[in-house]
């Protein structure tokens, strides 16, 4: 599976999403913002990222990924 992939299913299925996922066909890091995060903990933004990418981490094509997950609020609070 390719990183562009992952990026289109997440953003299809995440809206007002914005991801970057690089990787090496087995392993993967996929950086998401989105709103639907706020309020949120850890533990559950990655289970809507998970969510977001179907059987796909289950039947192996995804083999690894890591996960950073912000809201748009925290960015803007790194870029001060």
């Amino acid at each position: 599976m390719a990183p562009e992939e992952i990026q289109k299913m997440i953003e299809s299925n995440m809206a007002d999403s914005k991801v970057v996922v690089t990787g090496d066909g087995r392993h993967f890091e996929a950086f998401v913002v989105a709103s639907i995060f706020e309020g949120k903990n850890l533990l559950a933004r990655q289970r809507l990222v998970y969510s977001a990418l179907g059987d796909n981490i289950h039947n192996g094509n995804i083999h690894a990924l890591s996960i950073k997950a912000k809201t748009p609020s925290e960015i803007d609070i790194e870029k001060k």
